[in-house]
C-alpha cells in the first residue's frame, strides 16, 4: 500500500508539473500576441499623427473631431479634455476644418460630456452652427462609426492625447475614414503609467473590433456636416 501511494503522489507531482508548464506557455504566448497587437496598430498608424502646422497645410479635411474624456461633477472639463478642446479649438481657429465635432458620453441626463464642449467652444467665439455634438460617442470606436455613418465624414482630423490616438486612427482606418491626428499632450496627466497599460488592453480590444464591426449603441437618422451643428443640440 505503501510504495502505491507513493508511486500515485509521483504521479500527481508530475502531472501537476506538466499542468504547470503548460499554463505558463499558454500565458506567454497570449501576452506576445498582445503585445505583437499592440505593436502592429502604433507603427501602422503613427505616420498619420501629424503636428498642428501639419493640419493647417491639410486639403478637404471635412471636420476637426474632439473625443470626448473625463467631466468633472461641476461641470467642467478634466484636464485631459481640456487639453483636447483647446488644441481642437485652435485647428478650427487655423482654418483646418470648416466644422468641429464633440464626441463623447452623454448616456445620461446627469453626465453631458459634449455639452461641456460645446459651451466651451462657443465661449471661445466659435459659432455654434459650426460645431457639432454626438451624444453617443461611447467609444473610440463608436465615436469614429458615428463620424462616418451619422455625420457623413471622410476625412478627418481626430484630436487626443499621443497615447489614445494610435487606436482612434487604426479604427478610423478600418473603417474607410482617411482619418490624421493631432496630439493634445499639453501637460503631464496623473496616473498616465496605469493608463499605459490598459491602453494595451484596448488596442487589442478594439483591433477585434475593427474586425467584427458591430453596429454602435445607437445609429439615428443622419446628420450631414454640410449642415448646421445647432441641429445636435439638446
Amino acid at each position: 500500500m505503501g510504495d502505491a501511494r507513493r508511486g500515485c503522489m509521483r504521479a500527481k507531482r508530475k502531472w501537476l508539473k506538466v499542468l504547470g508548464i503548460a499554463c505558463t506557455a499558454v500565458v506567454i504566448v497570449v501576452a506576445a500576441a498582445a503585445l505583437a497587437i499592440d505593436a502592429h496598430v502604433r507603427t501602422s498608424t503613427e505616420s498619420r499623427i501629424i503636428s498642428s502646422n501639419e493640419a493647417a497645410r491639410m486639403d478637404n479635411i471635412d471636420c476637426v473631431l474632439v473625443l470626448g474624456c473625463g467631466v468633472n461633477a461641476d461641470g467642467s472639463p478634466s484636464d485631459m479634455l481640456a487639453d483636447r478642446l483647446k488644441q481642437g479649438i485652435s485647428l478650427y481657429g487655423h482654418n483646418v476644418a470648416p466644422k468641429i465635432l464633440m464626441s463623447g458620453d452623454h448616456g445620461s441626463q446627469d453626465y453631458n460630456e459634449v455639452g461641456t464642449m460645446k459651451a466651451i467652444a462657443i465661449n471661445a467665439g466659435i459659432p455654434s452652427k459650426d460645431v457639432f455634438m454626438d451624444h453617443a460617442g461611447f467609444s473610440t470606436y463608436e465615436s469614429m462609426y458615428r463620424a462616418r455613418d451619422i455625420f457623413q465624414a471622410k476625412r478627418i482630423i481626430v484630436v487626443s492625447q499621443s497615447y489614445h490616438l494610435f487606436r482612434a486612427l487604426y479604427v478610423a482606418e478600418k473603417l474607410g475614414l482617411d482619418a490624421y491626428g493631432v496630439a493634445s499632450d499639453l501637460r503631464p496627466y496623473a496616473g498616465q503609467m496605469m493608463r499605459d497599460v490598459r491602453e494595451v488592453l484596448a488596442r487589442n480590444k478594439d483591433f477585434v473590433t475593427a474586425i467584427v464591426r458591430p453596429a454602435p449603441t445607437f445609429q439615428g437618422s443622419s446628420i450631414p456636416l454640410t449642415g448646421s451643428g445647432d441641429e445636435t443640440n439638446d
